[in-house]
């Protein structure tokens, strides 16, 4: 009677492994040392992914592009006096991506605008850094710090215009499958509100492919 009943167990245990396998799995990994450890390992990692390299963000911008660009003439001045330039531009890698160097060449019935930007990779941070000057002055104008998100680059700084501080905003977002725009606002009032300055559209070149 005994022997029976032992038989009637086992066999009881064995449908249950062959029913519930996951249980039976979760209960020896219980047993197993640094099991449960290396989830929660798991677990903090995708909480806390790695920040993400950006260090070919920009790799789009490879190539020669026609400008279409509108300036405001005076920003933070009250004038919705704006001015128009055709031109060109051009981007091209450095250092393997990590930098890249852009030339704008545009004119209009406001005169002509000749520019280089340079921006920077800083792999700590995993930002950008884009360092522009316009050729007509030779200097360089502060610095805007920033990355991209979901596709749209959003960079920042601290200027000043005509003495007054302000907060710099630039944006890059892509326009349409082959072109893609640059905005520069200007913010006097600490970030409440924002004006926007400088609306450029590049259209890629249809010889040109990065």
């Amino acid at each position: 009677m005994r022997a029976s009943s032992q038989r009637r167990a086992k066999a009881a245990c064995t449908r249950r492994r062959i029913v519930a396998p996951a249980v039976v799995l979760l209960g020896c990994a219980a047993a197993l040392p640094g099991v449960y450890p290396a989830r929660a390992q798991t677990s903090a990692a995708l909480a806390n992914p790695a920040p993400r390299d950006g260090s070919h963000d920009f790799d789009f911008e490879f190539g020669e592009w026609t400008t279409h660009l509108r300036r405001l003439r005076h920003p933070l001045s009250g004038s919705h006096e704006w001015v128009e330039y055709e031109g060109t531009s051009s981007g091209r890698s450095l250092l393997g991506g990590r930098a890249n160097l852009v030339e704008l060449k545009v004119q209009g019935a406001a005169g002509k605008i000749e520019g280089v930007s340079l921006r920077l990779y800083e792999p700590q941070s995993h930002q950008w850094t884009l360092n522009y000057a316009n050729i007509a002055d030779g200097r360089l104008t502060g610095a805007t710090a920033g990355d991209f998100r979901d596709g749209v680059g959003t960079f920042h700084a601290e200027d000043s215009l005509n003495g007054r501080p302000i907060l710099v905003r630039f944006v890059i977002s892509r326009a349409a499958p082959d072109a893609w725009r640059f905005e520069q606002a200007f913010s006097g009032d600490g970030g409440k509100t924002w004006e926007v300055n400088w609306i450029a559209t590049d259209t890629r070149k249809r010889s040109s492919r990065a």
